[in-house]
């Protein structure tokens, strides 16, 4: 975090390898401008600490239940709409992978937000929606993310019918990429970012650009830009030789994120 910004209020910022960033204004994590600039300063701090993997996390009872309804009226909508953008472009310039990790109810602008992390691992009880219809809006970020995330008609559904979905069902649609049983949802998905965290950071970062590169391309577009990163970047990288050398000297690798 940048010393020079004050301490924000609605967060909790943890950085290292595996660097955190808690939502932390419960019960219910509603998703304020204030709370939304902060969250993108604390994503913007993250840029020159080069973590292996970043967490998106709450305390309380939910994820969070969305942006905050007053923040709509007519005064203020633009300007809000304009600071929950800034989090996604946040989130976008990290290099780092972000895995979201949610319990409870993840709706609106909270289920925008785990729609632009690399990965979500969730409780079972955990639900997801974009409920805006029900108050004669849509969600801007959403109509654009979650019909690739998705697909369009199940995009279409959750948006046009306000209607939220269970984890397991949000596994299935290819919004959540691993479920555990509430009682094993700590255990298991701090086991899964610890697995994760084992891979070389540079590696990370570069398996996650080829990604981007690919993301709503054809194979014609995509491989010959992935295809440099992997020859003239990733083959070049010590983490890469150490890896194909560990494998072929039967040994575990010792990666250096260089």
């Amino acid at each position: 975090m940048d010393e020079t910004q004050p301490e924000p209020k609605h967060l909790r910022v943890e950085t290292g390898r595996v660097s955190r960033i808690t939502l932390a204004r419960p019960p219910l994590n509603i998703l304020n401008i204030e709370m939304m600039s902060e969250l993108t300063r604390a994503l913007r701090g993250l840029l020159p600490t080069e973590p292996a993997l970043v967490v998106l996390q709450a305390e309380g009872r939910v994820f969070s239940a969305g942006a905050d309804v007053g923040d709509h009226r007519p005064e203020l909508v633009g300007g809000m709409l304009e600071v929950f953008h800034s989090v996604f472009w946040a989130l976008d310039a990290l290099e780092a992978p972000v895995i979201a990790k949610v319990h409870g109810a993840a709706l609106g602008g909270g289920c925008e937000l785990i729609t632009v992390c690399d990965l979500v691992y969730a409780a079972r009880s955990a639900t997801f929606g974009q409920p805006e219809i029900r108050l004669g809006a849509f969600p801007p970020l959403a109509a654009a993310e979650l019909p690739r995330v998705v697909g369009g008609r199940r995009a279409a559904e959750m948006i046009l019918g306000g209607e939220p979905i269970s984890a397991d069902e949000a596994a299935t649609w290819g919004l959540v990429n691993r479920v555990w049983p509430d009682e094993e949802f700590e255990a298991g998905a701090e086991t899964a970012i610890a697995g994760l965290a084992a891979h070389s950071r540079t590696v990370l970062a570069m398996a996650k650009a080829a990604l981007r590169l690919g993301r709503g391309r054809s194979s014609e577009e995509a491989l010959p830009e992935i295809e440099v990163l992997y020859l003239d970047k990733l083959m070049k990288t010590q983490d890469a030789r150490e890896g194909i050398a560990a494998f072929l000297e039967k040994r575990a690798p010792v990666f250096r994120d260089l």
